[in-house]
């Protein structure tokens, strides 16, 4: 009797725990399982520092149910962001792979303010780039062999400091950021920060000439900022526009006049 009555007892809680499972539990997860929330998703494929744009995401309507909590989910954080990584079409976007400033490789291209521009040369030999030794921030003077097809060796005046912004392996990834680089791999280019007519000169050179790179100064950004001023004043003084020749002339045919112009009157004061 005692044994039936447990069998009762244990089929009673049975059928109250099947109850609520199918009128408590189910529902709720059922319920949470059609929640819908809009999140970012990506629609063109969108490589490792770009930055994104409007056009490169969206905002769609999707099962909320064990979605992960860094998910992005309003646009508008996401726009002017910076990737982190290659994200495809369709892939969503965690916060995880955004920056709000550009990756380290480029973020010296988002800082032209239109007065200076950014031009690369190429490392011919191990030798004339220093030995991959140049680093970003240094000013290197630019060696030219054979300047201008004379045969000579020279330094143009234009280039005497220029600022090293970056130093790139073939491979595409800078040597200059403290990511590991293939230990074979050898700087390809040197990126300079120069004016307009440095930036001419140097698209010249880099035709028809071997280029050297000489360190000058690494150091402090104060101290490199004075070398750029003087050769900033150097170039302002070179392309400087020349003034009228005719201003003296003119001044000198004035004065003569003047002159013409105050003799009969003295002789005739004479006369008088």
């Amino acid at each position: 009797m005692k044994i039936f009555r447990n069998r009762t007892v244990i089929g009673v809680l049975c059928i109250l725990l099947a109850l609520i499972i199918c009128f408590g539990v189910t529902p709720l997860f059922s319920r949470s399982a059609s929640e819908k929330t809009e999140i970012v998703r990506v629609t063109k494929d969108i490589k490792e520092g770009d930055e994104i744009t409007a056009e490169m995401v969206q905002t769609v309507e999707v099962g909320a149910y064990n979605l992960p909590q860094n998910l992005m989910t309003d646009k508008k954080e996401v726009v002017g962001k910076y990737a982190t990584a290659d994200l495809a079409a369709g892939d969503y976007i965690l916060s995880s792979k955004l920056s709000a400033v550009p990756a380290a490789e480029n973020a010296y291209l988002y800082n032209l303010d239109g007065k200076k521009q950014a031009i690369s040369v190429t490392i011919k030999s191990f030798a004339t780039g220093l030995s991959g030794k140049l680093e970003s921030g240094d000013i290197v003077t630019v060696i030219v062999a054979d300047y201008q097809g004379k045969g000579e060796t020279a330094i143009p005046p234009e280039l005497q400091y220029v600022e090293v912004i970056s130093v790139t392996a073939s491979s595409g990834y800078d040597a200059n950021t403290g990511e590991v680089v293939d230990e074979k791999e050898l700087p390809s280019t040197v990126t300079l920060l120069v004016t307009t007519e440095q930036a001419k000169v140097l698209a010249e050179l880099e035709q028809d000439s071997e280029l050297h790179l000489a360190l000058v100064y690494r150091g402090t950004p104060e101290n490199a900022a004075k070398f750029i001023a003087a050769q900033d004043a150097l170039i302002e003084e070179l392309y400087a526009e020349p003034e009228p020749e005719n201003s003296g002339e003119t001044a000198e045919g004035t004065e003569s006049k003047e002159s013409e112009g105050a003799e009969p009157s003295a002789e005739s004061e004479a006369t008088e």
